[in-house]
């Protein structure tokens, strides 16, 4: 098992309820291309949304998010949705004003000084981290 991890930048700001929102993870891009990570990892877009479902549904009743991957309890999961290409056609969104795949969440930061830090730009991204086995393509 190899840890990686990939930063995607904050898109919206709730100044006054504490909130960030944006894209956690995006596997193909709105030309279709697969996303390389820093890492030159790349997640496919079956396995973006297991990992997402999966996040959701075994990290326990609150969702909890960390500083830079420790300090773990600064805030909580408020929002989550994998947009998929069958869900966007569903949901009435035309092709291309999404990335193809990504995960979309939103969080609620409980620790003032990390909001501190948000608020003023010094944290401007989500950053993913997890764990994977490395496989060739």
């Amino acid at each position: 098992m190899e840890t990686w991890s990939r930063e995607i930048e904050i898109v919206e700001k709730n100044q006054d309820q504490q909130q960030v929102f944006g894209f956690l993870s995006v596997s193909v891009d709105k030309d279709g291309n697969i996303v390389e990570d820093l890492q030159e990892d790349l997640i496919t877009p079956d396995e973006l949304e297991k990992a997402a479902y999966n996040y959701v549904m075994f990290n326990g009743v609150q969702k909890v998010a960390g500083e830079m991957h420790t300090n773990i309890g600064v805030g909580a999961l408020i929002e989550s949705m994998v947009f998929t290409k069958a869900k966007q056609e569903a949901l009435g969104i035309p092709a291309g004003v999404l990335p193809e795949c990504c995960w979309w969440v939103g969080y609620h930061v409980s620790d003032s000084n990390v909001w501190k830090k948000v608020k003023s730009g010094e944290y401007s991204a989500f950053s993913i981290g997890g764990r994977a086995i490395r496989e060739s393509l």
